[in-house]
Parts: structure tokens; sequence; C-alpha cells
């Protein structure tokens, strides 16, 4: 089904099933959660379509994009193959510079540092590549997928503009699946670099689990989704110490948190709006890190670091957090990394974290820098 994706559709290929929805009967762009969520539920039941897709943005106060389809189709993992050639490399803009990023993040540090109630802040960077020709996004799926067999690939199409304008990208994170009663959220906060050989991936992704400002960093992240779920469920069930996820290029701390609801009418589409943004894409206390980002973060966020899903009448459904992606404009293509910042943070250490995961995304775009 993926090599079927055609521009304006929705795709979400995960470890285990892949969803392509095509068409559109209606499109709901309401930033208030209760009424976005109501509104979906009355389009669901009106036009009898099997699921709403789309993406919810970074910032809260921005519109979502959440459409009704014409035609929904499912089916099991997609295994697909590279990315076609580019013909020519593209011209490379980076916001900010990387020296100015590095900078940044020592500017936070230090604000973390002298302020007692700010924990952590996500700064991220972007890279802007412009090509001789459109994009064709149907041609960078395959190899999104191929090089991400147990993340989630997705494109979602992002409203009227000339060529197109779409949100692709391969994430690793599960914000939040509910099935039936059953709810799942897989936080991952606390990453580092891929070793170059597996003596050294070994020792990397050892240090990682025993570093004292990963593991309070990732704590963070699992208090704050915790603390959000408990008032929907009866039970939750967190464990103790975080385990180890790879991608291509970046080791990541994962912890798997289950849990069953109380009101089994509360759906997906409503807990992924509570849960958004979590610490990993935004920090915390969630308003104090916005205003920190909003002050060194030289671009407007978008969709980036946002949530990208589905969910059904019955209230299933499955959001993913929109990481590890690009906005996609006729030619140009402009991708986003992140890191958390701690107190303890080394600028350089964070820098090359972003430039893992740029490359993690570049590789399967089959782009060379």
């Amino acid at each position: 089904m993926v090599e079927d994706y055609r521009p304006g559709d929705f795709l979400l290929a995960g470890p285990s099933a892949t969803l392509l929805a095509t068409g559109c009967q209606a499109v709901v762009a309401e930033p208030d959660p209760d009424e976005l969520v109501a509104r979906v539920g009355k389009l669901l039941l009106d036009t009898a379509a099997p699921v709403a897709v789309g993406v919810l943005p970074f910032d809260g106060d921005a519109q979502p994009r959440l459409v009704i389809p014409a035609e929904v189709r499912r089916g099991g993992h997609a295994r697909t193959g590279p990315t076609a050639a580019w013909k020519h490399a593209p011209r490379v803009t980076p916001i900010p510079e990387p020296a100015a990023y590095a900078h940044a993040v020592e500017q936070v540090v230090r604000r973390l540092r002298s302020d007692s109630g700010l924990r952590k802040v996500v700064l991220a960077r972007a890279i802007e590549l412009d090509f001789d020709d459109a994009v064709d996004i149907g041609s960078l799926l395959p190899g999104l997928v191929a090089a991400n067999p147990i993340g989630f690939t997705y494109a979602a199409d992002l409203g009227p503009a000339p060529g197109g304008r779409a949100l692709i990208g391969a994430s690793p994170e599960l914000l939040l699946r509910r099935t039936g009663d059953q709810v799942v959220s897989n936080p991952l906060a606390g990453s580092v670099p891929r070793g170059v050989d597996p003596a050294a991936d070994e020792k990397v992704a050892a240090a990682l689990l025993a570093s004292a400002k990963d593991q309070g960093e990732h704590r963070v992240v699992v208090e704050a989704v915790v603390e959000v779920l408990r008032p929907f469920c009866r039970r939750l069930t967190v464990p103790a110490a975080p385990a180890l996820v790879k991608t291509p290029s970046v080791w990541h701390l994962s912890t798997r948190i289950t849990g069953e609801l109380i009101d089994p009418d509360v759906s997906a589409l409503r807990l992924a709006a509570a849960l958004h943004p979590t610490p990993a894409v935004c920090g915390t206390p969630t308003a104090a890190a916005r205003a920190v980002i909003a002050e060194h973060e030289p671009f407007d966020r978008g969709f980036y670091s946002g949530v990208v899903g589905w969910c059904d009448a019955s209230g299933d459904g499955e959001w993913v957090v929109a990481i590890r992606c690009a906005e996609v404009e006729a030619a140009r293509m402009r991708l986003f990394a992140g890191a958390g910042i701690m107190p303890d943070s080394v600028p350089a250490a964070e820098l090359a974290e972003t430039d893992a995961k740029f490359r993690t995304l570049l590789a399967a775009l089959g782009v060379a820098l």
C-alpha cells in the first residue's frame, strides 16, 4: 500500500499494520481539544467513515488538520525497497547555523541551572533543502519504511498550497494507542548517537543506560505521561526502569506504559490531545519550556513535534509523535531535529545528537549532504 500513496493521501505504516486514507469528505481545524473531539466524533457518525486521520500541531493555539477521508485501506506491515536516487544534490540552509545552536543550548543550560522551576527544555534545529525539481513524496516513502521497520512511517497532507504541502517522517515514538479499554504509551527520552562498530555501539548503549543525565531526562517524561493518564485509568503499569531501543543512528531510553480505561467512551484522540506535548518534545513545566523554545528557536515548528495518527467512531486509534520528519512543499523540504536540554547538558553533545537524528532521516530519504 505504501507504493499506492498519492499526493493528498494520508499514510501511517507501523511495525504491524499500514493504513492508507484517500479523498476528503470534511476537514476539522478546531484548536480546542474538547470541541475537536466532539466535531470529529459527529462527522465519523454522520459520514460512516471508518476513521478520521491527520495531525495536531506543536502549538496548542494553532489549528490542527483532521480529515474525514473518502476511502480507507488497511494491510499488514509494509516491507518495501530503497528510496529512488536524487538527480542533483540540494542546496542546504541550516536554521540556525550549528555554532548558533550550540550557543543557544549553552544559554538554555544556564537558564535551567538558575531557574529551579524549569526542569527540561527541548531545543530544535532545522535544515532547509532546496531541490531543482518538485519533491516526489511517493518515491521517498518506501525508503523511510525500509529504514525504520520498528518505527512509524507517515505522510499527512497539510492543506492547500501550490504544488501541495505535506508532513512526512519516520517516528520511533508511540504517543498513545487505544484498543477497547486498553491504552499504551511508549515515551522515548534520553538519546545518544550509535557507535561506528559493534563494540563501540555496545559501549555507548551501556553508557546511555548508566547516564544520570539521560535517566533524569527520561524520568521527567514518564512522570508527565503517568500524571496525565492516571485520572483516565483504573490501572496503570509502569516499568521501574527504562529499556534500550535503537533506530538506525540513535539509541533511546524507552518505557512502555500500559493501562485500563475507567471510561470506555474516552477516545484515543482525546487522550492524545491531553498528553500532547509531552516533555519529550517540549520540556517541563510546559508553559515555561514553550517560552524558552520561542525565545531560542528561529522558526515556527508548525506540525513538527506534533502528533500524527487516526481514530475511529468507537474511540480506538493510534497517535505517534511527529519527529524525524520533514515538511515538504514543492521543491523545498525542511527537516527538523531536537534534543532534550537538562542542567548538565553539554552543548557539543546535544549538537551531535541532532546531527545523528538528521542522518537517520537523510539516509532514509536518500539524500547525501
